[in-house]
């Protein structure tokens, strides 16, 4: 499912959503622009929500949940219709955890050691972040040499200016970003705006 997810297109919007009755009006501006999946960050008390009006509301979006850091969040959006998950990291309680729950997660690394770590467990997708703060895009490409087999979306001050060198490498699947729906976009329902940057990002190429 995650390899799925990732492949859906080469820029997974991360949002952060104020108002759940903003949220099928924005998934559907992304839809408008190309972007087929959504990762809503649990930040806001509206995230749940927004989820669970999204997958109801826009079957055509994949959605998720972001920055998932205990196995009851997963739970929770799972049971709000969410279908991936993603975390900035991961411990053995979280991965026991997420496994109960049956919602497939994507989890962060941003050392070779957490990196060899997911990967004995079988995940071989993950997520670099912080990107930029954690080596930017020298290190990853450092780690495709001795780690062909992994596979990453890379988070964190990545944004349209840079997003093409960052899927110029072979084992990028797509990258993750705030730029195509800032909450200031949101709340002031600028989705003409949404829109226009969505189809901006879904132009960019991958490098497969």
């Amino acid at each position: 499912m995650i390899p799925d997810i990732l492949a859906a297109g080469p820029v997974m919007p991360v949002i952060i959503i104020e108002h759940a009755d903003d949220a099928v009006p924005l998934a559907e501006a992304l839809l408008a622009g190309g972007i087929r999946t959504a990762e809503i960050t649990l930040r806001t008390p509206s995230a749940l929500a927004a989820i669970e009006q999204i997958a109801s509301g826009c079957p055509d979006m994949l959605v998720g949940a972001g920055t998932i850091t205990s196995a009851e969040q997963a739970q929770q959006v799972k049971d709000a219709g969410g279908v991936f998950g993603v975390s900035p990291g991961s411990t053995e309680a979280l991965i026991d955890g997420c496994n109960k729950s049956g919602l497939p997660m994507l989890y962060g690394a941003q050392t070779l050691s957490e990196m060899m770590a997911l990967a004995e467990k079988g995940y071989h997708q993950m997520k670099f972040f912080p990107a930029s703060a954690a080596g930017g895009i020298d290190f990853l490409k450092s780690v495709h040499s001795p780690m062909p087999h992994l596979r990453f979306c890379p988070t964190g001050g990545i944004n349209q200016q840079n997003a093409a060198e960052w899927l110029s490498l072979p084992h990028i699947v797509c990258v993750g970003g705030s730029w195509l729906a800032p909450a200031d976009l949101i709340t002031s329902h600028a989705f003409a705006e949404i829109t226009k940057r969505a189809q901006a990002a879904s132009n960019l190429r991958r490098s497969d």
